[in-house]
């Protein structure tokens, strides 16, 4: 750089500190006044607006839910209340735009295999096949990709508020009386499962982990299936018959060696009794859904909790009628157990911009 433009800097900067030194100092303290307050205000802009966004759980108390907002909710919400006078319902605000859940939920040409899948079968209207997929099958050749409207139906909170459907909503959390000894049995006769100190274990677990012991029953029942696998009926493994239902480590390239793997986890953790598995091996499942916001069946098949910073990835199956089947059972248990009518919470997630009109 030239002398000459050197000095000229010189003389901008020195005009520039004499400028300022000239300006009164009630002036001066008046503009440092005036750039505080816009720095709190944006500041403060800031702060709400990031609580706005953020998703937020109330307890419902029959007066707290804007009908204008969420319209549809509150009637369906007071009939259960009503019905069931010591259910209590939980408020879950995802602050997720419904048209953008829908869409992140639906058909996509950057996946290999869609996350909502429905059967192949005339059961179900045409409009719930997915029109860019159109017959394509997915999964072992009897599944379609679920259209728009049909993931809006099953997703809408509105059409679940209601007897047949309401367990999809259910908190999976231990309840001291809710879940019974005898009501496990009713849902394992038959099954793997069946047997007095299985269902003592299954409540154990479920007090151990603070989860529904109906849940981990019934998920158990559909993973493996009513006469369980090689894992859930007892694996030889250096000499000892290990169990492990919940397919703990069960990886590998092959049957084998998944099979292998998931044993040797087994062996390590003394899990010789399909009891001492079942009581080992529960927090598995409570790690992978229930610590982190996934708490209720309805939530574990639609990942719109945003407690791990990721939405629509961790999904429990891509059937979209699965947290319907699985409420059922869940259902049928307490039904059997006498015990419908227990202390048990709901948690309702709440969309914005819903639509007035339940989706069909």
């Amino acid at each position: 750089m030239n002398t000459d433009k050197v000095e000229k800097i010189h003389n901008i900067i020195r005009k520039t500190i004499e400028t300022i030194k000239a300006i009164p100092i009630k002036v001066k303290i008046i503009c440092a006044i005036i750039l505080i307050l816009i720095i709190a205000i944006i500041s403060i802009s800031i702060i709400m607006k990031n609580e706005e966004s953020k998703q937020k759980y109330e307890i419902y108390d029959g007066s707290n839910l804007d009908e204008e907002k969420y319209p549809g909710y509150k009637s369906l919400i007071d009939n259960l209340q009503a019905s069931h006078p010591n259910w209590t319902f939980t408020l879950f605000y995802t602050r997720l735009n419904w048209d953008e859940v829908i869409s992140n939920e639906g058909h996509s040409d950057f996946r290999s295999s869609q996350l909502n899948l429905i059967p192949d079968s005339s059961e179900y209207p045409e409009e719930w096949r997915c029109e860019i997929c159109g017959d394509k099958k997915y999964d072992n050749g009897t599944w379609l990709c679920a259209s728009n409207t049909a993931i809006e139906h099953q997703m809408d909170p509105r059409n679940i508020l209601n007897e047949d459907n309401i367990f999809q909503l259910a908190e999976l959390k231990y309840t001291e009386g809710a879940q019974t000894v005898d009501g496990i049995k009713s849902l394992t006769e038959g099954t793997f499962l069946e047997g007095d100190s299985i269902a003592q274990a299954l409540i154990q677990a479920g007090q151990n982990a603070n989860l529904d012991a109906y849940f981990i029953t019934s998920r158990l029942i559909q993973e493996q299936g009513r006469s369980g696998t090689v894992l859930s009926r007892g694996y030889e493994y250096n000499g000892v018959v290990v169990y492990n239902p919940f397919n703990i480590n069960a990886t590998g390239n092959s049957s084998n060696e998944i099979i292998e793997n998931a044993a040797r986890y087994a062996f390590e953790q003394g899990w010789d009794s399909l009891e001492k598995a079942l009581i080992g091996g529960v927090n598995f499942v409570r790690s992978g859904y229930i610590d982190v916001g996934q708490n209720t069946l309805y939530l574990q098949k639609f990942d719109v909790v945003n407690q791990d910073g990721e939405l629509y990835t961790h999904q429990y199956m891509q059937n979209l009628l699965a947290p319907e089947s699985e409420a059922d059972n869940m259902k049928a248990i307490y039904e059997a157990s006498n015990t419908v009518n227990a202390e048990l919470n709901f948690i309702i997630p709440l969309y914005e911009n819903m639509p007035v009109k339940i989706s069909e």
